[in-house]
């Protein structure tokens, strides 16, 4: 999710208080402001880009959650993705004006790198009301080509859209803007923001997205274009209009795995982020948690929330990596500022997700 939205209907009014508004100004800085910072604004456990999966474990038995691994350099981000390149660094990308970029050699040093669209995206403002701000961007590198998709929107409206952009290099200004992929209307009950595409064993493209309203939405995506293949809108994740958003949706050991964030972001160290998961057979689900509450109904097993300095994590990425599952996430320090985090993931031996 973004650092300038969004309840749904029941909270929209609350949320475009002016208190609210200015608190979710502060919360985030856009690229351009986001400084270079030395080092995590935590102590790392450990770093992570040598670190290897550890064995299962019940996670039940985990004392406290582990703070991020170790990051340095241009760390500001807000919803980050990732992907790796083919000469084998790591290409991030989150919200701020025309998309903003990041590149890695070694997953632990980060530098910034320009933005997706330099000269702006005119086919954007008729959702951002003329902001540059884009938000929630999902990167994937699939056939020699990289695919982002990226979201519209104001803080608390639906009025909101998914769009397509492509690279063969990713970098600043390489991007190729490849249409709309869906939009939603005041009228509609689903918000169309906080894309991921999903890749099943089948070769089948799916879109998973959402935030607020009815909750996490799926689509169906034609590989050869990257657009919609029908029209069909299945429902996949939600909390009766509450407070989920951010999907991404992994396959690991026969099952489909769905991540999303609960509760709030962008209130500094007040945010109530958290990453839940729950999974299925089936991409389409259902998918149910730990506990076997379906995830239609609110259901979630917790992977990783706020602990000491470590405000508010979510809006999360998964990379399978050299060294096993990686998630990317942000979180907030306790001056507000927005980092990345990043944590490895092992299975415990039910096979549930845990950060380590």
């Amino acid at each position: 999710m973004t650092a300038t939205r969004r309840p749904g209907p029941a909270r929209a009014s609350r949320d475009r208080r002016p208190a609210l508004l200015l608190a979710a100004l502060l919360a985030f800085t856009g690229p351009t402001a986001l400084p270079s910072e030395a080092s995590a604004a935590v102590t790392p456990d450990r770093d992570v880009s040598t670190a290897a999966v550890t064995p299962d474990r019940d996670v039940s038995t985990a004392a406290a959650y582990p703070n991020p691994g170790l990051v340095t350099g241009d760390i500001g981000v807000h919803d980050p993705t990732v992907v790796r390149t083919p000469s084998g660094g790591y290409l991030v990308a989150h919200t701020g004006d025309n998309i903003a970029l990041k590149t890695s050699t070694d997953r632990t040093a980060f530098r910034n790198a320009g933005t997706v669209f330099p000269n702006g995206a005119s086919w954007t403002t008729t959702y951002t009301n003329g902001s540059r701000n884009l938000w929630a961007p999902d990167l994937t590198y699939r056939n020699g080509r990289y695919h982002l998709y990226y979201s519209a929107s104001t803080f608390g409206s639906n009025r909101s859209a998914i769009f397509l952009a492509t690279s063969t290099t990713g970098a600043s200004g390489s991007w190729t803007h490849q249409g709309l992929i869906i939009e939603s209307r005041t009228s509609d009950n689903f918000n169309a923001i906080d894309p991921n595409l999903f890749v099943d064993g089948q070769g089948r493209w799916w879109l998973s997205f959402g935030s607020f309203w009815s909750g996490i939405k799926l689509i169906q995506l034609d590989p050869n274009t990257g657009r919609r293949l029908d029209s069909t809108v299945r429902s996949i994740a939600g909390r009766n209009g509450g407070a989920i958003e951010a999907p991404v949706i992994v396959s690991r050991g026969g099952y489909h795995y769905l991540y999303v964030s609960f509760d709030l972001c962008c209130r500094g160290a007040s945010s109530t982020y958290r990453v839940m998961v729950g999974r299925s057979t089936s991409p389409t689900g259902p998918f149910v948690d730990r506990n076997g509450v379906a995830m239609t109904s609110g259901g979630g097993t917790e992977v990783l929330a706020g602990h000491g300095s470590v405000h508010g994590p979510g809006h999360q990425a998964v990379l399978a990596d050299t060294d096993g599952d990686v998630l990317f996430y942000h979180y907030y320090a306790d001056n507000g500022r927005s980092l990345l985090g990043i944590n490895l993931l092992g299975y415990d031996a039910a096979g549930w997700p845990y950060v380590h």
